[in-house]
């Protein structure tokens, strides 16, 4: 037992940290950007034990849109008429569709994204799922930036990356992440309905 603890710990912490950070990002929580910081930071140093390359580097990417994201969410909207200065004055970000004139533009760059970290990860490295890997982590830069700028199709974007990352990492043996994740897909299906009704109800106030 203590030595399954020991190879495992991190592992089992970041996990409790991730379903907390998950459900606070159903609930549009500002607080699931503190939660995602202390999570990413024990991300690096548990994916680089493992050998997921990409997956750490990414974990600096998600530090910085951490950042960004607070603070974004945490904008006032910009007053357009008499009506929206009537509204709610601790109203911050709303929650909206992603631009579809942004559609294209970033999936050329998912791919491109895609392509440069598997060419590194097979040239530089010793990984052994460059395709999974370099997939997961690719998708995910357009993922948290949509959820940085309140995006309700950013939940349709984890659940392709949250259902490969599963298999993957059940694959590397990190059970507890990858439960995690297979439990994730089920959330962001719930959390993509959710943010369409608060998106609705908002739109009415």
């Amino acid at each position: 037992m203590n030595e399954f603890l020991a190879a495992h710990w991190l592992d089992m912490l970041t996990t409790v940290l991730g379903l907390a950070y998950i459900l606070l990002e159903y609930k549009a929580s500002i607080w699931l950007w503190a939660v995602g910081f202390a999570m990413q930071s024990l991300g690096i140093v548990l994916y680089y034990q493992k050998g997921l390359y990409a997956d750490c580097g990414m974990e600096f990417y998600y530090l910085a849109m951490t950042v960004y994201g607070f603070f974004n969410w945490i904008r006032k909207p910009k007053v357009t008429s008499i009506a929206d200065s009537q509204k709610d004055a601790s109203t911050t970000t709303p929650i909206t569709h992603f631009p579809r004139r942004l559609a294209i533009r970033w999936t050329v760059a998912t791919l491109l994204i895609w392509a440069a970290i598997y060419w590194f990860l097979t040239t530089c490295t010793d990984s052994r799922v460059p395709i999974a890997d370099s997939f997961t982590t690719a998708l995910s830069v357009v993922g948290i930036w949509a959820l940085a700028r309140k995006y309700v199709e950013q939940w349709l974007i984890w659940i392709v990356v949250d259902i490969v990352t599963s298999a993957l990492y059940f694959y590397k043996d990190i059970p507890f992440k990858a439960s995690l994740y297979a439990l994730y897909v089920v959330i962001a299906v719930m959390g993509y309905y959710k943010w369409k009704q608060m998106m609705k109800e908002n739109a009415v106030k």
